[in-house]
């Protein structure tokens, strides 16, 4: 497993174009591709992308506490708040030197054994990394951060977390890495322009490893 960036963040929510709204007016997004089924915004189609599933609600808040967008200065980007929440979904933005403004910096999940997932994460590809300004035990994958607050994630019906993303040069290759590995895959999508294997990481949360296709064409 050798995932080289987290890609994006997937929820499930019943209020996508609320969401959209607020990214796409405050939070320096845009809309990358909208279909009946769901909403992707980001402020480049190729780093960190927030990915809006159509899905009934209310959702259960589960594992998901938070997600942090990058930027490298509060200043510049003129923002008098740095935290943001619609329903359950909770946006942060924090500073730290980065090449894209509003690039995913981290995903904070909650755990019940945080020192513990983060070391399973390890064997999903993710690196170790020391903690963060939370003092919660975290990972990395390129230069962007899982991290692991003590909180009992449960076992939602309707969990808000769809999955977390991370970007691969071989789906086929991630497929075999979690044969050998004995991790469990969920399903495999062949898409328009991505291929992707999705498995089972640590506490339910589903992890997509996603190769873009050469036709990868969004903007």
């Amino acid at each position: 497993m050798n995932p080289t960036k987290l890609d994006h963040v997937a929820y499930w929510v019943a209020n996508r174009d609320e969401i959209a709204d607020l990214a796409t007016s405050r939070l320096g997004m845009h809309i990358i591709d909208r279909t009946d089924a769901f909403t992707l915004i980001g402020s480049n189609a190729r780093r960190g992308k927030l990915t809006l599933f159509e899905a009934e609600g209310p959702r259960e808040r589960g594992a998901l506490k938070h997600v942090a967008l990058r930027v490298s200065s509060l200043e510049a980007v003129d923002l008098e708040e740095t935290e943001f929440a619609i329903g359950d979904v909770h946006l942060r933005v924090v500073e730290a030197p980065t090449d894209v403004e509003f690039d995913l910096d981290h995903v904070a999940l909650y755990s019940a054994e945080p020192e513990e997932t983060a070391e399973a994460y390890l064997q999903l590809g993710f690196g170790g990394a020391e903690p963060g300004p939370s003092g919660c035990p975290r990972v990395e994958v390129g230069g962007a951060y899982v991290e692991f607050h003590q909180g009992d994630p449960g076992t939602p019906d309707k969990p808000l977390l769809n999955h977390l993303a991370v970007l691969v040069e071989s789906a086929d290759e991630s497929i075999a890495s979690a044969n050998d590995l004995g991790i469990e895959i969920d399903n495999v999508v062949d898409a328009a322009n991505t291929y992707a294997v999705f498995v089972w990481g640590p506490e339910h949360v589903r992890v997509e490893y996603v190769e873009h296709k050469p036709t990868f064409s969004l903007t």
